[in-house]
């Protein structure tokens, strides 16, 4: 009987043995994945190509550099920018449409204003084209106390694909903490960065009424 017993114990030793030595190989593998892969961009066009390495963007955990989409400077065009409701801006609203939705835009109807106040409300940005998306900033409304206290972010590739939620490490849907005052910009880095053509920010809190100025970064090698 003791004889037994040992060879009981011995054996459940040996497998918590294996069953280390599995996880310890499991964790090398993936810090190997993040690690050894080189993510590139194309220096010549200044921006990271389709193909292999879009694909395979998780090798870069966090991007090296960031530039602005185009919203404050004005390359992105009007008919880039929507939002839920889009038809019902009309009257007084007509001054807070979509495309109003630009970092540090100043004077009247300088944000977007969501004309309901709820979580079933989104602001939509087409790229174009797939890119690969590093980071969000945001700000209020410049002329009152309303802003985005909190959001989720949803992305695509093709308008043919459903919405996907960008996650925390827990598998849960992300929730970026946005303003605390109309005037200050709050910087949210994607890590990692996302590949997509389309972006939708879906606000979940927010004081005095959905109002939103915002921003968006494309992931850059240094070769800019």
């Amino acid at each position: 009987m003791a004889l037994n017993v040992r060879h009981f114990l011995l054996a459940l030793l040996l497998l918590g043995a294996d069953v280390f030595t599995g996880i310890y190989a499991q964790e090398n593998a993936v810090t190997e994945a993040w690690t050894s892969t080189s993510c590139k961009c194309d220096c010549d066009k200044g921006e990271f190509p389709e193909g292999p390495m879009v694909r395979g963007v998780d090798c870069m955990p966090e991007c090296p550099y960031h530039k602005p989409f185009g919203f404050e400077a004005g390359s992105v065009n009007p008919d880039q920018i929507t939002c839920s409701n889009q038809d019902q801006y009309t009257g007084w609203f007509g001054s807070w449409v979509p495309s109003k939705a630009r970092l540090n835009t100043q004077g009247f109807g300088c944000a977007w204003l969501s004309k309901f106040q709820d979580s079933s409300q989104w602001l939509q940005v087409d790229l174009r084209n797939s890119m690969v998306v590093s980071g969000i900033l945001t700000q209020g409304r410049c002329d009152a106390e309303e802003w985005v206290t909190k959001y989720s972010v949803q992305y695509r590739s093709d308008e043919k694909l459903n919405w996907i939620y960008y996650k925390d490490q827990t598998g849960n849907n992300r929730v970026f903490y946005g303003n605390s005052d109309r005037s200050s910009s709050v910087q949210n880095l994607l890590r990692p960065p996302i590949v997509a053509r389309y972006i939708r920010i879906l606000p979940l809190g927010w004081h005095t009424r959905i109002a939103l100025r915002m921003e968006l970064l494309i992931c850059m090698n240094k070769c800019m």
